[in-house]
């Protein structure tokens, strides 16, 4: 089971670039439900995910070099790309990631913040740190999956 916030950010940490990152390249070969192909740093992944918004379950399945490389070329969408910091906060890790070429509103690019929790109870009650924006967990538009279906 996955139980995890979104947040947008109003403001980056100033020492970003002191915490551990690595870029991920992703991309869906079904969106409901959702089958995911992942590179993140030098490991390959499939995943599914059920349906929900904070809690839904989630499997993850390693994948080869080829095995990824073969199956990114059957994804729908567009292929998408970030780069992801994790950030040490409280008992937490937020996974902080800067998206390339993914814009919700007209603007920048977006930059969106998930937190996962053990529990739905420490999810509810989780307080962000002041430099998160809105909590966009129940906004579909936010799923990295829908992101893909954007042009």
């Amino acid at each position: 089971m996955e139980i995890e916030r979104k947040f947008l950010i109003k403001k980056l940490p100033a020492d970003l670039k002191a915490y551990p990152h690595e870029r991920i390249e992703q991309g869906y070969l079904c969106t409901d439900p959702v089958v995911r192909v992942r590179k993140e740093g030098d490991r390959y992944t499939l995943t599914y995910k059920g349906r929900g918004l904070m809690a839904r379950e989630e499997a993850n399945l390693p994948l080869t070099e080829e095995g990824y490389l073969h199956l990114i070329e059957k994804a729908d969408g567009k292929i998408i790309a970030k780069t992801r910091y994790r950030i040490p906060y409280l008992s937490y890790t937020i996974e902080l990631d800067l998206f390339d070429n993914v814009q919700i509103e007209k603007g920048e690019d977006l930059i969106m913040a998930e937190v996962e929790f053990p529990t739905i109870e420490e999810a509810n009650a989780f307080a962000p740190p002041a430099w998160f924006g809105a909590d966009v967990t129940e906004d579909v538009r936010y799923h990295n999956s829908r992101m893909s279906a954007q042009s």
